[in-house]
């Protein structure tokens, strides 16, 4: 069990956990769907991160030659699909966010042709059994899966959707925020409270959103780098973090989606003293849910000795407002222990 000084002082930062109200506090969100277990943004993996717990599903959304929304964690689809042996002469190379990269992109193919391929399991380490088996699903599919759940199990289940690539889409005529919310309109979901988030880790996109829209917006944040579409500017994610940077981001989204080495951070394999970004996000008015909680052991800090819910609670006492996470039952099992404060030490 890990108990070290490292959670204490954590737990010294944190406060009690608050009464769930209409929307659960902290959030579990699954990350991709149940993407530990099943290949990731299938409605397989969807409908496993909602019958394990999870409050939102994670889809990210990329486009079709032929303009359709489709979920995929990149428009690069070859490491999650069968698309080489399918479409082997499709594989190109072009210019993405400023980076040269070959692969099988989703805006070469149309709807029918990206239905033909089934899914896989990105990560070696992670259970292949499933490869083969699931289709690439449209955003329709997945707005229909979450309707369908809300009515058989009574819940509001959200969607926190991640606008992948938005300038790369646009610059090529494809946009993806107006057919976004197209689609959300359509299904009563584009009103201020409805349950639903949408991300990006560029600017101009969620400011865009801002202004044509009424939904709750996050600025996505990475630990190096800038924004795809502020290259050539001075703004970068270490800007965006400083008091003066999430002021900046607050007029624009309700919170951000930190890398979690940003709250809590690494050095030669061990956790180091958490940093001010929630008290700094929360001073700003802004949620934070950072990214990425994961089971497996290739990913697991050495500082939790095997157990994943040691990690959910050192979160949960600093503060943070909902996870991202591959196994959302983890982190459903985790969040119960914290209402019922069953803490070691505490």
């Amino acid at each position: 069990m890990f108990t070290s000084a490292l959670l204490a002082f954590s737990l010294l930062l944190g406060q009690l956990p608050p009464v769930p109200g209409k929307e659960p506090h902290p959030l579990v969100i699954g990350h991709r769907g149940a993407s530990g277990q099943l290949p990731e943004h299938t409605l397989e993996a969807y409908e496993r991160a909602i019958e394990q717990g999870a409050d939102y599903i994670e889809p990210d959304l990329v486009v079709t030659k032929d303009g359709h929304l489709v979920a995929r964690h990149e428009n690069e689809i070859g490491g999650t699909t069968d698309v080489a042996i399918r479409f082997p002469k499709r594989e190109r190379t072009q210019l993405i966010d400023g980076q040269e990269m070959k692969g099988f992109f989703t805006e070469d193919f149309t709807l029918e042709e990206l239905r033909s391929l089934r899914a896989r399991q990105r990560l070696s380490f992670r259970s292949q059994a499933y490869n083969g088996k699931y289709a690439i699903p449209t955003f329709e599919e997945v707005l229909a899966l979450v309707e369908r759940k809300n009515r058989e199990t009574g819940r509001q289940i959200g969607l926190y959707i991640e606008t992948k690539h938005p300038t790369h889409f646009q610059k090529i005529g494809l946009p993806i925020e107006p057919r976004l919310l197209a689609a959300l309109k359509e299904h009563q979901l584009d009103k201020a409270g409805a349950p639903v988030y949408i991300q990006s880790f560029e600017v101009s996109n969620l400011q865009w959103l801002k202004r044509h829209s009424e939904l709750r917006l996050i600025q996505l944040i990475e630990d190096v780098g800038q924004p795809a579409d502020q290259i050539g500017t001075k703004l970068s994610y270490a800007s965006m973090i400083t008091p003066a940077g999430l002021q900046q981001v607050a007029t624009y989204a309700v919170g951000i989606g930190p890398y979690k080495r940003l709250i809590v951070p690494e050095h030669d394999g061990r956790l180091q003293a958490p940093t001010h970004l929630i008290e700094n996000a929360h001073a700003a008015g802004l949620l934070v849910h950072p990214w990425t909680f994961r089971t497996d052991k290739e990913y697991l800090a050495e500082d939790y000795e095997g157990n994943p819910e040691e990690e959910y609670l050192q979160f949960f006492a600093l503060g943070v407002d909902g996870v991202f996470s591959d196994f959302p039952e983890d982190a459903f099992n985790a969040r119960e222990r914290w209402y019922r404060q069953e803490i070691p030490g505490r």
